[in-house]
């Protein structure tokens, strides 16, 4: 790789503004509340894929922002995001391939339908609240209701529940209706907004 690319994607992957720009208006207008920054996502990153080979889960993974942060800067491991808004998912696509981020992989669906077990940690950045009435919704493009909120954090936390010990989860601004007692907070950054559990 050229110097002069090295150095864009270095530049890409370490500001929020130069990454956000790589969207359309719609999309950068939802970027401070619905997109993660990308120094929780470096941080969060460093915590889920402590060892190489590492399978991550971003939990409604919206444009991957914080899967394509997290794979450029933790290239050992690989990150997958599933994503119920189609092109949403086609944007994240679309960057990984524009950059050569390979270690990326983006699902278009329902988390509903997702194998817990081929994963080794999990990323959630309360992708489910908008569900609540009066929160600001990214579009009206998918359903939205109180009675989904329950149902997504309910099925969230057995899947959580039924995984192996050691199992890593990195939170921001969640309500943590979705995790179980057998994991532990080990560690928050960003003024308790981003919290790190750890199944025991």
């Amino acid at each position: 790789m050229m110097l002069a690319q090295q150095l864009q994607l270095k530049s890409l992957f370490n500001d929020d503004l130069r990454f956000n720009q790589l969207f359309p208006k719609r999309i950068q207008t939802k970027a401070t509340r619905h997109w993660t920054p990308v120094e929780v996502a470096k941080a969060a990153a460093d915590f889920l894929a402590p060892d190489k080979g590492a399978h991550v889960l971003d939990i409604g993974s919206g444009i991957g922002k914080f899967c394509l942060t997290a794979a450029y800067h933790k290239p050992e491991a690989v990150f997958y995001g599933v994503e119920q808004r189609k092109d949403l998912a086609g944007y994240a696509f679309d960057v990984g391939c524009t950059f050569g981020i390979y270690n990326v992989s983006f699902i278009h669906g329902n988390f509903t339908h997702i194998d817990f077990r081929q994963f080794d940690s999990f990323y959630f950045f309360n992708s489910f609240y908008e569900n609540l009435e009066g929160t600001e919704k990214i579009d009206y493009t998918i359903e939205h209701s109180s009675a989904l909120y329950n149902y997504y954090s309910r099925y969230l936390y057995k899947q959580l529940e039924g995984m192996r010990k050691g199992t890593r989860i990195a939170t921001y601004h969640s309500l943590e209706d979705e995790i179980p007692p057998s994991y532990y907070v080990v560690k928050t950054a960003f003024n308790g907004l981003l919290k790190f559990w750890i199944n025991v």
